[in-house]
């Protein structure tokens, strides 16, 4: 019975390392060739910028002042906060730096999702449905780079009703955990996205810094995202609605990262069961459309991308137990082997050490940092990409919720020298 475990999810995992084999590519790709410049756009679409807040006084003002520094006509776009359950001057701060505000006081629905879709709702009321062509989602806590709305208004001039940006960090120098969480937002953006938009297939959209169009709004019949991750999920109904998503590479935003463990455990928690609960929602028709005539890259991208949490929290347990039983039942010691796997742990370790240095060189003036701190932040990436280990065994198998993450970098955008 053991045996007959063990060749069953070793297959499995040597089938999903096959199929995922093909993020090599990704990693590769961007380090030869350029995503092409896009042209100036004839003229500036209107958009409406979302603003997500709950109790986020610290931080919310500096991101609207950077919205309002833009390189774009002040007629041509509105800025639009959500006060959603707050308890501190959000609502009132964020008036005051010239931000249109909305409050929203539901203690059973709670989460971003909820929160755009009630700000949607209070926008189409009092503006129509076709005063803005596009809409734009940020978090509080984010500052906006001045071309950020030239760039995005140029690829949505391309014809991409839904656009992803550069996510670029706040803090990435702060400490271990703020730094492996901004290279895998800046991995993620510098070469997973842009290796899509060289091979002609969809970008993803994660967290904040994206764009949709109205038209896709109305299509939806407002925002009905309302998972753990929300912006996942969004991809993903996306991909299989047919859309194409764009990366716009020179609109760059910041983001501020998590730098406690317990923080940075909660918040990839929520990822992590949020994951499986996309792939719970969506994963058949993601395999139904790979075996039909509108079947795309996409789609086999995005279930790849889910996937990873299911093997670890599943087959990676049951595996692991199986081998040590066979490998005692054969009379090997359990030091020999820990000694026999130490290979493959090292292989690991140092296969993800040269990913964030691939990703630290290629995007070496992008990142807020010291030298040195650029450089030994990429040994301890690993520590924390291992710590994903335990978060995706326990997502599997307990109830998760919303919880809001503390933001308390409250220096503006002149400030940080962006």
């Amino acid at each position: 019975m053991v045996n007959l475990i063990y060749k069953i999810t070793s297959s499995l995992s040597f089938a999903f390392v096959i199929l995922f084999s093909y993020n090599v590519i990704y990693q590769i790709l961007p380090l030869f060739f350029k995503q092409k410049e896009m042209n100036e756009a004839k003229d500036e679409h209107k958009f409406a910028i979302l603003i997500a807040a709950r109790n986020e006084e610290n931080v919310i003002g500096n991101l609207i002042d950077s919205l309002f520094k833009q390189n774009y006509e002040l007629n041509n776009y509105d800025i639009y906060v959500i006060a959603d359950n707050c308890t501190d001057g959000t609502a009132e701060l964020a008036r005051s730096h010239g931000a249109i505000v909305y409050e929203r006081f539901n203690n059973h629905k709670l989460g971003k999702g909820y929160a755009l879709d009630y700000l949607l709702t209070r926008i189409f009321d009092t503006k129509g449905k076709e005063h803005y062509d596009a809409f734009i989602v940020f978090d509080a806590d984010n500052l906006v780079d001045a071309n950020y709305l030239k760039e995005m208004n140029k690829i949505y001039s391309q014809g991409y009703e839904i656009s992803t940006s550069y996510r670029n960090s706040k803090n990435y120098d702060e400490n271990w955990i703020s730094a492996a969480y901004s290279l895998n937002f800046i991995r993620e953006s510098a070469f997973l996205n842009q290796s899509r938009m060289l091979l002609n297939t969809s970008s993803f959209v994660s967290g904040t810094g994206f764009m949709f169009s109205a038209n896709v709004i109305h299509k939806i019949g407002g925002w009905k995202f309302f998972l753990l991750t929300e912006d996942i999920q969004f991809t993903t109904s996306s991909i299989l609605d047919g859309y194409k998503i764009g990366y716009a590479k020179d609109a760059i935003f910041y983001d501020e990262q998590p730098t406690t463990l317990k923080a940075s455990y909660h918040q990839r928690l929520r990822w992590s069961k949020g994951f499986v609960q996309v792939f719970q929602n969506y994963s058949l028709r993601l395999v139904k459309g790979l075996f039909s005539k509108k079947r795309t890259l996409g789609m086999f991208d995005i279930l790849m991308t889910l996937l990873p949490v299911i093997m670890t929290g599943i087959i990676m347990p049951i595996l692991t137990v199986s081998i040590i039983i066979r490998n005692i039942s054969l009379g090997n010691s359990l030091f020999s082997i820990i000694n026999h796997y130490s290979l493959q742990v090292s292989i690991g370790y140092l296969s993800l050490v040269l990913m964030a240095l691939i990703v630290t060189l290629h995007e070496w003036k992008r990142i807020r940092g010291s030298s040195f701190k650029k450089i030994i932040y990429c040994f301890t990436y690993p520590l924390f990409m291992a710590t994903y280990i335990p978060i995706s065994i326990i997502s599997i198998y307990t109830d998760v919720t919303w919880k809001p993450i503390k933001h308390v970098h409250s220096k503006s955008i002149v400030e940080y020298k962006i």
